[in-house]
């Protein structure tokens, strides 16, 4: 039964529509996109396990850099493997670190909750991202940047539907929580219940993307599609480059910092969204945002970080990948730097700045793929897409770092003014600056690093099945 796991046995048959390609990816994102709310259970486990904040917050903190280290280690055998192989594996340990994690809030023992959704869910976050990247570039040459877009943005939505769904599994768990009132707490049996229910259902959902994936046949191109009108835009490469080389080059480092910086920047944010609306609009010690409409704003940021990874991305496909990531950076300083100044006088002109700024945090996320495909081709394009996201790690540490370390030396939480967040905002005009610097920096890559056409042919090679009844088998 394994044996349809590997990639011979995914390769499309002939009339098999790309356009259900995405819908296999999303359903992938959408799930472990789930690690955006684990802020919804946070106050549940703190009273469960009777500890800190930090050490509940440490649990989302070794998820993040696992993602970024499996994505990285784990990047070529995606390649060589297949998306289906890959997506199940995914799947696996996602589900099984809410299996385990389920069993640490049982037995009261945090060790296994860093173990469980910590990290097995981390390797399946970081396997699962990447894991269709390159299979949606192969199937849309001609629009790389919608495609990523696609599969990306449900990344971003996960948490819109996590969340609700969080709250009301647990009300229906717990008869004594209130999913409307943010002080109230869930009971440990229904944090188990919560981790178990999610840890299956996303499986079975999972399950969904593993069975429809497939590789397109060699040769295969969209109709009226020429090759030459791509690889004819700037940077856009026809050669190929392996992953063991494209981390030789220029390139390759500077989009590293480009990505860095992008997400250092909306990550610093993301992470303070609540609090941060509250402060900006405080007139002694009274905020004028109440708490109900503060995370009313931070459900609009996770829209607005959904959706700028679809829009945006698909624009990189009409401007090209350099110009918007100079868009990214370049108007992003702008954008903070109005913010620090005059996101004060107005809570309209604040919700506009914010929701900006993160439609780019995401934009950022859903382009690389695209940016990396142009340098680099599709040879393995998911394997560098994996050791980049180490850039995703980095940026997670050192976003909040940044604002925390700035507001605790401003104040206390609760207290705090617009003018305590303008030092950590003008850092973060700095960091995009450097950023900005890096994008201007790339150039195509240097004709050494590129694969032979014997290399190329054996890789496509790998995606044809030999066996043609063995094919047939595979796709009805």
């Amino acid at each position: 039964m394994l044996s349809a796991l590997d990639r011979r046995h995914t390769v499309a048959p002939p009339g098999y529509s790309r356009w259900l390609i995405p819908p296999a990816a999303l359903a992938i994102h959408l799930c472990i996109g789930q690690v955006y709310a684990t802020s919804v259970y946070k106050n549940s486990l703190i009273a469960h396990f009777d500890t800190s904040q930090t050490a509940i917050g440490v649990i989302f903190s070794i998820a993040i850099v696992m993602l970024g280290l499996s994505a990285a280690v784990a990047g070529t055998w995606v390649e060589a493997n297949g998306p289906r192989k890959a997506m199940f594996v995914s799947a696996c340990f996602w589900a099984t670190g809410f299996l385990v994690g389920s069993l640490g809030i049982a037995t009261k023992q945090l060790w296994l909750l860093y173990l469980g959704y910590g990290l097995l869910g981390g390797i399946g976050l970081g396997i699962g991202y990447i894991s269709p990247v390159s299979t949606l570039i192969k199937w849309f040459p001609d629009r790389p940047g919608l495609a990523t877009g696609l599969a990306i943005m449900g990344f971003g939505g996960g948490a819109m539907v996590a969340s609700p769904l969080s709250r009301q599994l647990l009300s229906f768990y717990d008869a004594g929580y209130d999913p409307a009132n943010a002080g109230s707490t869930a009971s440990g049996s229904a944090l188990v219940w919560l981790f178990v229910t999610l840890g299956l259902g996303y499986f079975v959902i999972m399950m969904f993307g593993v069975a429809n994936v497939r590789v397109p046949a060699q040769g295969w191109r969209p109709a009226g599609f020429d090759p030459a009108s791509v690889a004819a835009k700037p940077l856009v490469t026809t050669a190929n480059v392996s992953a063991a080389n494209a981390v030789k080059t220029r390139s390759f480092w500077l989009l590293w910092v480009v990505l860095f910086c992008n997400v250092t920047a909306g990550i610093g944010i993301l992470e303070q969204a609540s609090p941060m609306i509250q402060d900006f609009f405080r007139d002694n010690g009274t905020s004028a945002v109440t708490v109900a409409a503060a995370g009313g704003f931070v459900g609009l940021l996770s829209l607005f970080n959904m959706a700028g990874r679809f829009v945006w991305s698909s624009t990189s496909d009409v401007i090209g990948r350099k110009p918007i990531y100079l868009v990214y950076l370049g108007v992003g300083m702008v954008l903070y730097a109005l913010l620090a100044l005059v996101g004060q006088t107005s809570t309209a002109l604040f919700v506009l700045l914010a929701c900006v700024i993160l439609s780019f945090y995401g934009g950022g996320f859903a382009t690389v793929p695209a940016y990396l495909r142009d340098l680099f081709g599709t040879f393995q394009v998911g394997a560098i897409h994996g050791r980049l996201l180490t850039a995703w790690s980095a940026a997670g540490i050192a976003g909040p770092l940044i604002v925390n370390g700035f507001l605790d030396a401003q104040g206390e939480p609760g207290s705090l003014t617009a003018a305590a967040y303008r030092p950590a905002l003008f850092t973060m005009v700095g960091v995009l600056a450097v950023g900005f610097l890096a994008n201007l920096l790339v150039r195509p890559v240097p004709q050494r690093y590129h694969e032979p056409a014997a290399e190329q042919d054996a890789h496509q090679d790998r995606d044809v099945d030999e066996d043609t009844t063995t094919q047939r088998s595979g796709t009805r």
